[in-house]
């Protein structure tokens, strides 16, 4: 879509921090997807993810009925701009409905050549 002269790009810049237990030290990546790049471990992966997903950073609705299943300590948070508009996300696996969230972000979450 072309731009006036006067509006800037809608940029996406988001930093991810992941924390693989409650005492880990948590890993930080910078993400940009206008063109994918940052020190993210998979840049085009994580851009690809967030962009095919309906609404990447939504919470769980509070009325969602969630089975009590504990996937993992793992947290993370997800803030920044995308695509213009600012974001801050909080995704971790306590149960079902959270699971499924960080799952559907997993290239960005958990790549598979994160240090």
């Amino acid at each position: 879509m072309p731009q006036d002269a006067d509006s800037e790009p809608a940029v996406t810049r988001l930093t991810i921090t992941v924390w693989d237990h409650p005492q880990a030290v948590p890993r930080v990546w910078h993400l940009r997807c206008d063109l994918a790049a940052g020190d993210h471990p998979d840049p085009a992966g994580a851009c690809a993810v967030l962009d095919r997903a309906a609404d990447p950073f939504a919470p769980v609705p509070p009325t969602a009925l969630c089975a009590q299943v504990y996937a993992g300590p793992q947290r993370a948070t997800i803030e920044g701009h995308w695509r213009g508009a600012p974001i801050y996300a909080t995704y971790k696996r306590t149960d079902a409905c959270e699971n499924r969230r960080w799952l559907a972000l997993a290239a960005a979450l958990q790549p598979s050549n994160a240090p």
